[in-house]
């Protein structure tokens, strides 16, 4: 069964960096769309915040993260890392990887429906 463990999350000032990182395990990470979604505090429903697609590393961002956020694959090492650069508290959330094959995810990468595989989150707090 695949499984996905994110880690990297904590307390940053605003304006400074985190990297998350999503560990993939059970099956090889080529061929998967990989999410980065988000959950903040009173939200009912996570926001996709980056995609990758890892067949041809097509790249996919939610607007307020553009130029600020960076996806990147490690085919090797079956991750997948968020950089995020300028961090803003806005961005405070519960952090969640996803992976998923569906055709859909071609076209939606950013919406939840479609991947089948989550893992369990990374808190990240930014401070004023």
């Amino acid at each position: 069964e695949v499984q996905l463990v994110e880690s990297g999350g904590g307390l940053v000032q605003a304006g400074g960096s985190l990297r998350l990182s999503c560990a993939v395990s059970g099956d090889k990470l080529d061929g998967y769309v990989i999410g980065w979604f988000r959950q903040a505090p009173g939200k009912e429903r996570k926001e996709g915040v980056s995609s990758i697609k890892t067949s041809d590393g097509t790249t996919d961002y939610k607007d307020s993260v553009k130029g600020r956020f960076t996806i990147i694959k490690d085919l090797e090492k079956n991750t997948v890392y968020l950089q995020m650069n300028s961090l803003k508290p806005e961005d405070t959330a519960v952090y969640y990887c996803a992976a998923g094959r569906g055709r859909v995810l071609l076209l939606l990468s950013l919406q939840a429906i479609g991947y089948d595989y989550w893992g369990q989150g990374t808190q990240v707090t930014v401070s004023e």
